[in-house]
């Protein structure tokens, strides 16, 4: 049967199993893998996060990945062609490491600034978030890989994220929240995450909206998979729409299941219906063959101890061209807020060059929490802006005051495995008596799977520090359960620490880092051994971390203030840390940490033309915007973040990115920002009106709209014309005319909205098209307007609806800059 994905051969499949071998395929095999069935010729799917990089089956430092830019910086590029490249990029990563399903994309919206998870998410606009994930959901699958949409539906913020029940009316569900979705099922997505959430009373998991309108109204064939760990209830989630329980292999199906079946509780029917949909799938991904014609069980590199896997379809690694395409999407997702007359700097006119910023030297290229990866290289902006320079300029990098960034873990650049001496460190796990069970060298002081043997009792992390300057540094062990540090056999910290939380994304990624202070002397190493005992229920995440002694901030002030001086130009760069944007906790306001605004503050006033890059995952308050020569937002940009910086800086390339979420100019006046439940109800009071459309009824503007961005050239809309009128559920086009009236080459995002009577505030994007132009030429975009644009849900009737009559039609660059507007008319049925 192999290629075929007849579903006559897979009804006979079907037939041959038992009740509990049925079953049994419905909980997974380990973390990351299915079950096989080899009698069916059914092999283990291997599945893993994303969308920011293929991690595999473990995290394991030594076995890197690629890092793409984070999915808001994808959003930010309003360029489908693209995305589905990266899409493929994704896929030939999963078939790298024989991965079968990627857990992506993304689908949740930026509902309010506050979203800890924005950076994972592609924008606030479900139309925009349909379209590109959409294009991500093509390029992943074209590749003979599934794509996963998650997380259904309305995990847009992670306060309470387990427990939350989000309230919402019925319009504000189907016309914004369930639209990606919805989106993601047309472009033929083959998985679809349930979240941990609930909404409207029902956990996600147990939802009655698996069904419908996922299965029976939009005809999705695929299976619908447990966010890991969401299954509560087992016989509610059965009957549910609900296909597959993950992780296993234990979980709340099983036997409790065949009995509940048995019984007649679940019908034998529901059962069916997930597996062939499971063997559905397995056929997309190659995973179905002849009967007992499974691949062999081979080792995967960095598997988890004791697992069987099956050998990665490509052992060949990244090349140039992959990079070339990460450093492309970096620049042309990088959106330049505002400039006077600033950019691009010209090499051949600079002699010194100021780079101010600890962001500089050591950016965020991803958010925190469960998709990360670990990159094979990280181009620092830093990095990126030498290179491009070359040896004639010189270069002065000023760390400037502290950002208040927590302290990373241990690297190779800062220590030495103390029984090789090689860089990084020792991993040991012992036993109750402290006999070593298992030993080995590693590169960094996190440690979320270490190998475990029976009788495993306490992990330990050892590493020769070399501290590089004097004074107070800052060490710390993360983890549950009892842990402490010694400093050459000297115990420096030691306790109990009680976990407080159930969410995964803490427990076994970023659990919580208690730290003390240890005063180091330069270029002494010291021995620093960190232990946790492993107590039940607690994961296996341990994490050490050492910070240097926290700056003089006034002196480092002076310090940036001297370097503006002297340079021919000065870039400063600034950013959120892993405090604020990270899984399993929203953000308590939108301000850069430390002092980082007062050193923006204090270089524009030196030189006006600063160039200010902002390397965040979301919105931040930018209170300095108007003082500097230049503002240009990064995002999270991946691997090859700083080449694509560069690039732009210089004028290589066009910052081509436009904003996916409308940034408020301080957090009090965003018209919609509550994350936090009361009494474990979240209400979407504001209905359907969110982001730009939002901020339309409001009586306060935003720093920036939705779908602003600049480019080297300037543009003026010229001409718009609509189609005579339309009928009822039909799309149509609509021609805008634009001019580049600049001095170089340039391409412009054109969009187009839709909106009511004359003097209504509402308007949704509807359609949009980048065009390219040389200085002085005029091009015509044709804007697509899909028939959905046109449609609302109406709660009487509980069906679309397309009204008759006139509608406007809007266009320009920006939700808030829209110079042309025509009106179209929707012709009565009949």
């Amino acid at each position: 049967m192999r290629g075929t994905d007849g579903e006559a051969e897979r009804e006979a499949l079907l037939g041959k199993l038992t009740l509990h071998e049925k079953v049994r395929l419905l909980t997974g095999a380990t973390t990351w893998r299915t079950r096989a069935e080899p009698a069916l010729g059914l092999r283990e799917m291997v599945l893993s996060d994303g969308p920011a990089g293929v991690r595999g089956q473990s995290w394991d430092e030594r076995d890197p990945a690629l890092l793409l830019p984070s999915a808001s910086a994808l959003g930010a590029l309003w360029d489908e062609e693209l995305v589905e490249r990266l899409g493929g990029l994704l896929a030939a990563e999963a078939r790298r490491k024989g991965v079968d399903v990627v857990l992506a994309p993304t689908l949740n919206l930026h509902r309010t600034p506050l979203g800890g998870r924005h950076f994972e998410c592609l924008s606030e606009d479900p139309e925009l978030t349909g379209r590109t994930g959409a294009a991500l959901i093509r390029g992943i699958q074209a590749g003979g890989v599934a794509a996963t949409a998650k997380h259904y539906v309305a995990n847009d913020s992670e306060t309470d994220r387990l427990t939350v029940d989000v309230r919402m009316s019925e319009r504000a569900l189907r016309e914004v929240y369930l639209a990606p979705f919805e989106a993601a099922v047309e472009a033929g997505v083959r998985v679809v995450m349930a979240g941990y959430n609930g909404v409207d009373g029902a956990t996600m998991t147990a939802s009655p909206l698996l069904e419908h309108p996922l299965k029976s109204e939009w005809g999705f064939d695929g299976v619908v998979v447990s966010d890991w760990g969401a299954v509560r209830a087992g016989e509610p989630s059965a009957r549910a729409a609900l296909d597959l329980v993950m992780p296993g292999p234990e979980g709340a199906w099983g036997e409790a299941l065949v009995r509940a079946v048995e019984e007649g509780r679940v019908p034998r029917a529901a059962v069916d219906d997930k597996v062939r949909r499971l063997l559905r799938l397995a056929a997309a991904c190659g995973a179905l063959g002849e009967p007992d014609d499974v691949a062999g069980p081979a080792a995967v590199p960095g598997a988890e101890p004791g697992a069987e896997g099956r050998t990665p379809a490509s052992a060949t690694g990244p090349d140039e061209a992959d990079r070339a395409l990460l450093r492309r999407a970096a620049a042309a997702s990088t959106v330049l807020l505002a400039d006077r007359g600033v950019l691009p700097l010209d090499p051949a006119r600079l002699r010194t060059v100021a780079v101010i910023g600890a962001h500089a030297g050591l950016p965020r290229v991803q958010g925190g929490g469960s998709a990360g990866v670990f990159p094979e290289r990280v181009v620092t902006p830093l990095d990126g802006i030498t290179a491009a320079l070359g040896d004639g300029v010189r270069l002065l990098h000023v760390p400037g005051p502290s950002t208040d960034a927590p302290a990373a873990p241990l690297t190779t650049a800062l220590c030495t495995d103390p029984d090789s001496g090689r860089p990084g460190v020792r991993l040991r796990v012992l036993d109750r008596a402290g006999r070593p069970l298992h030993s080995e060298h590693r590169l960094s002081g996190r440690q979320l799977e270490p190998p475990l043997s029976p009788g495993a009792h306490t992990v330990e992390i050892a590493a020769l520090l070399l501290p590089g300057t004097s004074g107070p540094w800052t060490l710390g062990v993360g983890g549950f359960g009892r842990m402490s540090v010694t400093v050459d056999e000297r115990l420096v910290l030691e306790g109990e620490f009680d976990k407080d939380t159930d969410d995964p994304a803490v427990v076994h990624v970023n659990p919580p880092v208690r730290d003390v202070p240890v005063h180091l002397t330069a270029g002494r190493a010291v021995r620093v051994v960190a232990r946790r005992e492993l107590a039940p229920g607690t994961g296996r995440a341990t994490v050490v971390t050492a910070a240097p002694p926290r700056p003089d901030d006034a002196k480092a002030l002076a310090e940036a203030v001297r370097a503006a001086r002297e340079a021919d130009a000065v870039i400063v760069v600034v950013g959120t840390t892993e405090h604020g944007e990270c899984e399993g906790r929203d953000r308590d306001d939108l301000r850069l940490g430390g002092r980082q605004d007062e050193l923006v503050h204090a270089v524009t006033a030196v030189d006006p033309r600063t160039v200010v890059v902002v390397n965040s995952g979301g919105p931040v308050e930018l209170p300095w915007r108007a003082r500097a020569g230049a503002v240009l937002l990064t995002w999270f940009p991946g691997q090859e973040g700083g080449t694509g910086l560069a690039d732009v800086l210089f004028g290589r390339t066009e910052p081509g990115g436009r904003l996916p979420t409308t940034w408020p100019a301080a957090l009090a006046d965003a018209p919609v920002t509550r994350t936090r439940p009361e009494d474990g109800h979240l209400d979407y009071t504001e209905g359907p009106y969110i982001g730009h459309r939002a901020w339309a009824r409001h009586d306060r503007a935003p720093a920036y709209w939705f779908g602003h961005g600049l480019g080297f050239t300037t543009w003026a809309y010229e001409g718009l014309t609509v189609p005579a009128p339309i009928a009822p559920g039909e799309p149509f086009t609509v021609w805008v005319e634009v001019r580049n009236t600049g001095p170089r080459p340039g391409r412009e995002v054109v969009q187009v909205y839709l909106a009511g009577h004359p003097g209504s505030p509402d308007r949704r994007l509807a359609g949009y098209t980048p065009v390219s132009a040389a200085p002085g030429e005029r091009v015509t975009a044709p804007v697509r307007i899909p028939a959905r644009a046109l449609r609302h849900w109406d709660e009487d009737e509980h069906a679309w609806h397309t009204r008759p009559g006139p509608r406007r039609v809007l266009a320009g660059r920006s939700a808030g800059d829209l110079p042309l507007s025509a009106t179209v008319v929707v012709r009565t049925p009949g």
